[in-house]
């Protein structure tokens, strides 16, 4: 459909493109992915006509249309976000409002049989044949379908853009790109401001759209459900991989061993054909030979290993200071501005060690929870820190927050005190800033180079609570799992908000739910609680379908359940024995798994602990038993389902 020939761009004596090449198909599904910095935004900015190219072309099939979201964007004013939503459908709003003037005109005319009567009968009926082809009938179902699933409420559809903040206005933006169902989409990070819910609903949108998606995200679990090709840019360069984002790096370490070892047995034989050649090139004899050697070395393709891009973070968290065993205390925290209530009334108790995960949609008040936490804004209520904690905040906007007159090394320079100023320079380096890279100011930084500033702050005191708000906003998906593995090894108290699945998934063990202007605890880890929502949600539908149905009919468990016979109650009590020792066996097998894997964790804390040869073993029984606990708190969490289900039953009969 589409045709990249031979592409490249340079900044300043840098490649970012050298002589790319690739096709997009009808219908594709493609990831596009790549360090901060490797070129993927300008790559769509090309193909969107946006960014000019030193050499090379882009085909495009005629009458293409294309769909561009970038990362940011400057908004109109003046409309409702209803009325910003339909400017996709410019095109029929206009054959409408002339659809309306003729049949206005054709109202006031009696002279049926003239000409230019006529001639309005035929464009009414040419109108109506493209309004039906461009689906105008269902416009507004469409645009309310997909701004519902987008986060928006009714009640939203008719307030002023310029009352929402930038990151819903870019939901603005990416409905009014959805709708136009263009044939090709060119989408830069769409899930940067969406909710775990928007996002999944996008995932869905985007597996049944007719036209072929090119999407930036790093957001791996994102990728993997929805594209099915991977194109990495790096170093200049591009591979095109038939596969989505986790089955593509095991195929790029299976191509990079096989080209190695091919690499390998040509260097071992070039090697031998050498000093065949400098043995007998003095001997008369094996002159033959040796000239059919030489020929042999000019004939043999050289065969090349693919540069790969190296640079990594890597960092640890200084050993969490001990505190008392309650790290957090929150009782009828209220938060309200102006007669806007944005929850009431919470309660949540944080114990030391715990690794609990924010969750919810965007303006359920997370972030402001987040703060009132360090007393940053007023409210009512009561927040108690426990005994010597300690606590480090990372805001959603930390990255923006940096000083852009200052260099990178100013920048931590100013909040280092005591030993760590000595070793500044060192620190920058495990951020990747090395060199001359230290002295560039925070202004001419990328957001991933801002995010890495902002998280090198957090190193350089220690502390027992991590407070985190969108940690891994503007990272790539290789630094978001070394900022998860530097967790999953801190041993202090962690509460991180965050809407990326797959960095949550095995690093909280609770999820904390913000709805509706209340907090709800579940037990386990992300991929089980998105799993009860749902169930929850089919619950509540059926609860609701019930009442409506039959509202005369109520639970009579409680006051039939005395009518049991002897041995029916017997064996009531007796399952619910059975019950509550499966219960207590599984809380000991969860309590001495978690015991084990914190022996992992203290051997495992420093920076280069993963790169020390006598850790593997250790890494792999950390793994394993981090398997094991994940297991057995599955199966405890369904075990005390069940028992308070018999519990409540028991107490019915007694």
């Amino acid at each position: 459909m589409v045709g990249v020939n031979n592409i490249s761009l340079h900044f300043a004596d840098r490649a970012l493109f050298d002589e790319i090449n690739f096709i997009i198909n009808k219908q594709d599904r493609i990831g596009l992915v790549g360090r901060n910095g490797a070129g993927k935004s300008t790559l769509l900015k090309s193909l969107a006509g946006i960014q000019k190219l030193d050499s090379g072309s882009i085909a495009y099939p005629n009458g293409l249309t294309l769909g561009y979201l970038p990362q940011d964007m400057d908004f109109e004013t003046g409309r409702t976000v209803w009325e910003e939503t339909e400017q996709s459908f410019n095109k029929a709003i206009e054959l409408q409002h002339r659809l309306d003037e003729i049949n206005e005109q054709l109202a006031l005319r009696d002279d049926y049989e003239s000409e230019s009567y006529l001639g309005l009968l035929d464009e009414l009926t040419e109108l109506n044949e493209k309004l039906n082809l461009l689906g105008a009938s269902s416009i507004e179902a469409e645009m309310e379908k997909v701004l519902s699933g987008l986060g928006f409420n009714r009640e939203d559809f008719d307030r002023q853009t310029d009352e929402f903040s930038g990151g819903w206005r870019m939901r603005i933006e990416l409905a009014k790109i959805l709708l136009q169902q263009s044939d090709l989409l060119l989408l830069d990070e769409p899930t940067n401001h969406l909710d775990i819910e928007s996002i999944q609903w996008l995932e869905d949108f985007l597996q049944s759209y007719p036209g072929a998606v090119l999407l930036i995200s790093h957001d791996r679990a994102f990728l993997d459900n929805l594209t099915k090709r991977t194109i990495e840019i790096t170093l200049g360069r591009i591979y095109d991989y038939q596969a989505p984002y986790s089955k593509y790096l095991e195929l790029r370490k299976e191509r990079r061993e096989q080209q190695m070892a091919a690499f390998e047995n040509q260097q071992k034989q070039i090697k031998q054909t050498e000093q065949f050649i400098e043995r007998f090139r003095a001997k008369a004899t094996k002159a033959v030979q040796v000239q059919s050697r030489i020929k042999q070395l000019d004939k043999i393709d050289r065969i090349e290993i693919e540069e790969e891009d190296q640079s990594a973070m890597r960092f640890s968290f200084p050993p969490a200071p001990h505190s008392g065993k309650v790290a957090l205390e929150v009782n009828a925290l209220t938060k309200r501005y102006g007669d806007n209530t944005v929850f009431s009334d919470l309660d949540l108790n944080v114990e030391r060690g715990e690794k609990i995960a924010l969750v919810g949609k965007n303006g359920e008040g997370k972030s402001t929870f987040s703060r009132l936490l360090i007393d940053e804004e007023p409210s009512s209520g009561e927040v108690k820190h426990g005994h010597l904690v300690k606590i480090a905040y990372y805001a959603q906007n930390q990255a923006e927050t940096l000083d852009p007159s200052k260099t990178v090394f100013e920048t931590i320079d100013e909040v280092a005190t005591g030993e760590i100023r000595k070793k500044i320079r060192t620190l920058l380096g495990s951020f990747l800033f090395q060199g001359e890279e230290v002295d560039k100011k925070v202004s001419v930084l990328s957001g991933g180079e801002r995010a890495r500033v902002a998280l090198c702050k957090l190193l350089l005191e220690p502390v027992n609570f991590l407070l985190l708000d969108e940690p891994t906003n503007h990272l790539d998906i290789q630094s978001k799992d070394i900022l998860k593995d530097a967790l999953l090894r801190y041993d202090g108290t962690l509460l991180v908000i965050s809407h990326d699945r797959d960095f949550l998934r095995g690093l909280a063990d609770k999820v904390v739910e913000f709805s509706n202007g209340n907090i709800k605890e579940h037990l386990g880890g992300i991929d089980y609680f998105l799993k009860q929502k749902k169930a929850d949600d089919v619950r509540t539908w059926e609860q609701d379908d019930k009442k409506t149905k039959a509202p005369q009919q109520k639970s009579t468990q409680k006051a039939d359940a005395p009518k049991l016979d002897y041995e029916d109650r017997k064996k009531l009590k007796k399952e619910y024995k059975k019950q509550k020792n499966q219960l207590s066996k599984l809380e000991k097998e969860v309590s001495q798994l978690e015991e084990e894997l914190a022996s992992f964790n203290e051997i495992l804390k420093q920076a280069d602990a993963y790169t020390k040869e006598e850790n593997k073993e250790v890494i792999s029984k950390w793994e394993l038993t981090n398997k094991k606990l994940e297991k057995s708190m599955h199966l405890w969490e369904k075990a005390m389902e069940e028992f308070e289900k018999l519990e409540e039953q028991v107490k019915a009969i007694d």
